[in-house]
């Protein structure tokens, strides 16, 4: 299969390094010097486009390849007041989208036990939840895309939450403590505190090489489909 690569940082080099051990060919690797090249023409002889850009271009990344109709699978997070807008394109075009906040098969399977424990505290109100995320220095937004994506999966189940915020004690609002530390690759953690005891649940990443084989294994998974699809599906959780 023919990949491309836009973003060609810390990840996208090991994305290539990932894809190349599964046997696939990198056909175009979109970085700021070339963004130009991220047209119909180049995207030519791609199967699919895997894109972790910067919350800046990502929306300009995936409209393109969209719009050359080469299904595109995206991890790049602090974009999404525009999903909509790239999910109509993704219609209009009859092309593949597949989005993750987080591609790691560890945080998906977070997510899902994630999503029941709340519907289980839902029921004990004495206990008040809490997030926190830890990331390296270079990351460029806060909270993560997961932790964002935690907050709102619990606040679906709790009654007495509605959203998130980064600060403590707002009413109806899931306090995530985002801290941005040294190189830490990914670190979230979600805590239910009573007076009697608390209850956590937390995932450490330990290196990039989760990330990008879930990446890859997306791209492998949007050869020839359509249409809007995520890690839930690819991972039938």
């Amino acid at each position: 299969m023919n990949i491309a690569i836009i973003g060609y940082g810390k990840m996208g080099h090991e994305i290539e390094r990932i894809a190349r051990q599964r046997g696939h060919k990198i056909s175009l690797v979109i970085d700021m010097e070339n963004a130009g090249e991220l047209n119909a023409s180049g995207l030519a002889d791609t199967d699919v486009a895997i894109e972790f850009s910067s919350p800046a271009s990502a929306f300009d990344n995936i409209s393109r390849c969209l719009k050359a109709k080469t299904p595109v699978v995206s991890g790049t997070t602090g974009w999404l007041d525009n999903y909509d807008e790239i999910v109509q394109l993704a219609h209009k075009t009859d092309t593949g989208f597949f989005y993750a906040s987080n591609f790691s098969i560890g945080v998906n399977i977070l997510f899902a036990i994630n999503s029941r424990l709340a519907e289980l505290m839902n029921n004990f109100p004495q206990y008040e939840v809490s997030m926190e995320e830890v990331h390296h220095i270079h990351k460029l937004d806060a909270p993560s895309g997961t932790a964002i994506s935690l907050a709102k999966q619990a606040a679906e189940k709790l009654a007495d939450k509605d959203s998130w915020s980064l600060r403590m004690n707002e009413n109806r609002k899931i306090y995530i403590n985002a801290k941005r530390e040294g190189e830490v690759h990914g670190f979230h953690k979600v805590v239910y505190d009573s007076e009697a005891d608390t209850i956590t649940i937390s995932h450490n990443a330990k290196s990039r090489e989760g990330f990008a084989s879930g990446a890859v294994l997306a791209a492998e998974y949007m050869k020839e489909r359509t249409g809007i699809h995520n890690m839930k599906a690819l991972l039938n959780l």
